[in-house]
This record gives C-alpha cells, sequence and structure tokens, in this order.
C-alpha cells in the first residue's frame, strides 16, 4: 500500500471516529444530566468514558506481555460501559428531555441502582485507570530483539589466521590448464586494509602460537654445543649418575636430546676406559 493509501485511510478512520463520538457524546451527556451533572459536567463526561477507551486503544498498541492485556480489559470494560449507557438512553425516552427526575435511569429500582452506579464509577474509574496505563506507557522498554543474521562485514573482525583461504588445488603436471575458465585467486598481499582493520579493531584470538615478545630469548643449541656442555658438567660424574633425567635437569633442555648425549657420553666413557686398558 502506497504512502498516499495509508494516509487517506487513516483519516477516513479519524473522521468515522469523530461521528461515532458524537452520535454517543449525546446519549452520554443525557445520562451525565440524569444523575446529577451540571452543564460544563454534562458536557465533559462523554470525554471521560470514550476519551479513556482511546487512551487505552493507544497503550494496547504501545504495551507488550501483563501491560498490554491490562490496557485491552480497561479497554473492553469501558466498552461494555459506554454501550450500556447508551441503550439505555435509547430505552428511556424521558432522557431526551429533562423531565427525568434526578438518579432515575430505570423504572425498577434494583436496575436503576446498578445503572446509577455504573455511570457515577465511571469517571473515578478513568482517573485510576488512566493514570495507571500513562505510567505504564511512560515506563516501557522496548525488548531488544536478537540479530538474526551475520552482518556482511564480520570477517573484517576476524583475526589474520581466520582470513588466510583455503589452498588453490594445483593441477598435476601432465595435466592441461584451461586458461578460459581460470578465476584469478586475489593474494593476500593485496589486502593491506582487511588485514590492518582485524589487527586495530579486535584483540587478536588464540591461535595456538606463541607470541614472539612471550618466547625465550635463550638462543636453541646445537647437538654439539650440548654435548661440550654436558663433559663439562658431567666431567666428575661416575657413569651411574649418567641418566637421561640427570642430564636434562643439569642441561635444561628436552628429554630426547638429553638421551642423545647420554648415550655420546657413555661411549666416549667406554672409549676411555677401552684406551686406557690397551696402554
Amino acid at each position: 500500500m502506497s504512502r498516499k493509501a495509508k494516509i487517506a485511510l487513516v483519516l477516513a478512520l479519524v473522521a468515522v471516529v469523530a461521528m461515532a463520538f458524537r452520535v454517543s457524546w449525546n446519549a452520554l451527556r443525557d445520562v451525565a444530566k440524569a444523575i446529577g451533572a451540571d452543564g460544563t459536567g454534562a458536557n465533559l463526561y462523554p470525554f471521560v468514558v470514550d476519551g479513556l477507551m482511546a487512551l487505552a486503544l493507544v497503550a494496547a498498541l504501545v504495551l507488550t506481555g501483563d501491560a498490554r492485556r491490562f490496557a485491552l480489559r480497561v479497554l473492553a470494560a469501558y466498552t461494555l460501559a459506554s454501550l450500556v449507557l447508551n441503550y439505555v438512553h435509547g430505552l428511556v425516552p424521558a432522557l431526551h428531555s429533562e423531565s427525568v427526575d434526578w438518579g432515575r435511569l430505570a423504572d425498577w429500582n434494583p436496575a436503576n441502582w446498578v445503572l446509577v452506579l455504573l455511570a457515577t464509577s465511571l469517571p473515578v474509574g478513568s482517573i485510576y485507570f488512566g493514570s495507571d496505563l500513562v505510567a505504564k506507557v511512560l515506563h516501557h522498554r522496548p525488548a531488544i530483539e536478537p540479530e538474526k543474521q551475520e552482518s556482511a562485514h564480520t570477517i573484517a573482525y576476524r583475526s589474520t589466521p581466520e582470513q588466510v583461504e583455503p589452498p588453490v588445488e594445483q593441477p598435476s603436471p601432465g595435466a592441461e590448464v584451461d586458461s578460459s575458465n581460470a578465476v584469478p585467486v586475489e593474494p593476500i598481499e593485496a589486502r593491506p586494509q582487511l588485514v590492518a582493520a582485524a589487527e586495530s579493531t579486535r584483540p587478536r584470538r588464540a591461535t595456538g602460537r606463541v607470541p614472539v615478545a612471550a618466547r625465550s630469548t635463550r638462543p636453541v643449541r646445537t647437538e654439539a654445543e650440548l654435548l661440550a656442555e654436558a663433559r663439562s658438567l658431567t666431567e666428575s660424574w661416575p657413569v651411574e649418575k649418567l641418566t637421561g633425567e640427570g642430564i636434562r635437569k643439569a642441561l635444561r633442555t628436552s628429554p630426547a636430546k638429553a638421551r642423545v648425549v647420554r648415550e655420546a657420553l657413555k661411549a666416549e666413557r667406554e672409549r676411555d676406559t677401552a684406551a686406557a686398558v690397551a696402554g
């Protein structure tokens, strides 16, 4: 529906409601005079009843949950009360003239008492229910709906390892390559802005790699360096103490390298012992 059509529909609804209120206003004004209201009070009485109906309708459109159900109950109650009073106005012709006695809306006393109680309690109810509805509307906070789909720019907030594209399948050496259907692959170096945004807008996630700043500054020793250092440390050790765990703790190295150094030291000890016996 176009915007002009919607505006026309709203204007038509306002016109119909205004005419309906004018008809109801006549009946409610005569009822207010019958229960003792003065001229000004009788003219304002329809706004008390039908006006609260409009307020309850607006509140029902804004509120949610229990507050919305409360507004609908108020709307239904005042709509029913207005309908009853309009119906009484149609049944009692004396209300159209000012010859009816005060406080007399029906010939049967029990019905008259109920109708007078209804007509006189509506203004008090409008004060209470109207204030409550306005307070609920002013304190209402609309619920925030969760996003139903991920933003198309989420890739800009991912870390650099997550942005690495899968490797392109390479053709076999003997296969022919069809250059007409080849799709150019954008190298990672061609996207500096995307990588820069990922590094500057969000902290890096754990990728399993140790940062350079957290790595040990001690240089990696070769096997020859480890063996030379082990010779000086274990020179006074007996053969029984040349264990992998003891060498690992002394050199502060890995168990695998410690075992290699242990075997080398034992082989040297055996050669020295054999040379001493032969000499």
